[in-house]
């Protein structure tokens, strides 16, 4: 059978998998992915971390050392999060040495709580990169206003970072230039520049969902003439794609730009777009239709586990991402018009409001679990 994984890339994206558990690793399974399925980096997220920690016996026995060892409930959730990230780390490790640093990240998130706090999360991505010690971990940081301050200081500390939730093109060239410009510190400061990567992470299903949502109000409520409702409907699940392939259009021409050939020229890795949020939320649609349209030159896909078997079964890979480029252009533009009256920009601001809170939420219950957890297991004194 063809793996479809591997065609992909042929045509220069990179295929990442969006889930991480003790289990996987120890089970040999994410060791299988890597070398049979061309999986080549990894992200995690508070989300994730909650799903696979809680009510997992597998980490109960490094939870009780921690009991033993005095340690708070943030350093024993570290402990536990930090050992996965490490031996994820370790596994994708002759990834990124073969291909000289381009692929074999594993991502973890700073705290989301901190995202409006560019010191705090300054100095916490530096500890967590100090602390897991590994020169394929990927610190994420959420592209907030505060946010891309610190991604411009991490950067410029040579810290490989993960510019996430980015809803909009303009949030995806802000933290292009937050990127170049730490990089252009580091070149000031003497520092090499050839071996700190980045990804931004630009979501897409959240988008449609949203879209989505907003049109089934209009029609809901009663479109005016038969010719409007279809105009509306033609806007659904189109909009996510549509902004991608605008978004890619930017990173060309930021490429492109005096200001990036210069640091090109000191040996500086491109940042490369990494399409994110790309399971298909409405059955209605394609289960891989964020991964057959997007497929392009240097960038990234990173997927969950049901869309990667989907993939592996039925993605029909081509090399699209500039395909009906000016359709796109006109989809955004039109969301504008009178008939259908959907502000993009209020669309994305709350998709990133939503998006910390997606975040902030299943940290703090991890967090309660864990506590739960500890309670439990300390010794009765």
């Amino acid at each position: 059978m063809t793996n479809h994984l591997s065609e992909i890339k042929q045509f220069g994206q990179s295929i990442w998998m969006d889930n991480l558990a003790r289990d996987l690793i120890q089970s040999g399974e994410l060791k299988r992915l890597i070398e049979e399925e061309s999986i080549s980096g990894l992200t995690s997220n508070p989300a994730i971390f909650e799903k696979a920690i809680a009510g997992n016996a597998m980490y109960d026995a490094d939870m009780e050392a921690g009991i033993k060892s005095g340690k708070s409930l943030e350093e024993i959730y570290e402990s536990l999060v930090f050992e996965d990230i490490r031996n994820a780390c370790d596994l994708f490790r002759p990834v990124y040495e073969s291909t000289d640093g381009l692929d074999g990240y594993v991502s973890i998130e700073v705290p989301p709580v901190i995202s409006d706090d560019a010191e705090a999360t300054i100095a916490e991505a530096k500890r967590y990169f100090a602390a897991i010690a590994r020169p394929n971990v990927m610190i994420k940081i959420p592209g907030t206003q505060e946010g891309l301050v610190a991604v411009e200081e991490v950067i410029a500390a040579g810290i490989n970072v993960n510019v996430t939730l980015l809803f909009s093109v303009q949030s995806y060239i802000d933290s292009a230039w937050a990127y170049i410009r730490g990089l252009e510190k580091r070149v000031e400061q003497g520092e090499p520049i050839n071996r700190v990567a980045s990804v931004a992470s630009f979501f897409l299903s959240r988008i449609d969902s949203k879209i989505d949502e907003c049109i089934d109000e209009k029609l809901k409520q009663g479109a005016p003439d038969i010719d409007i409702s279809a105009r509306l409907r033609q806007v659904q699940g189109k909009v996510a794609i549509a902004n991608a392939k605008i978004a890619y259009q930017e990173y060309k021409r930021i490429v492109e730009s005096d200001r990036w050939k210069a640091l090109a020229e000191k040996g500086a890795n491109v940042q490369r777009l990494l399409w994110a949020s790309t399971s298909t939320k409405n059955p209605e649609y394609s289960d891989v239709m964020y991964v057959d349209e997007l497929i392009g030159k240097n960038t990234v896909n990173t997927l969950p586990p049901s869309t990667i078997s989907a993939c592996a079964d039925h993605c029909d890979v081509a090399d699209r991402i500039e395909n009906d480029v000016d359709s796109a252009y006109r989809l955004i533009d039109s969301l504008g018009d009178e008939d259908i009256n959907i502000s993009i920009d209020e669309v994305m601001d709350e998709l990133l409001t939503e998006g910390i809170d997606k975040f902030v939420q299943p940290y703090e219950s991890l967090m309660r679990s864990l506590d739960e957890k500890v309670q439990q297991l300390a010794p009765v004194s």
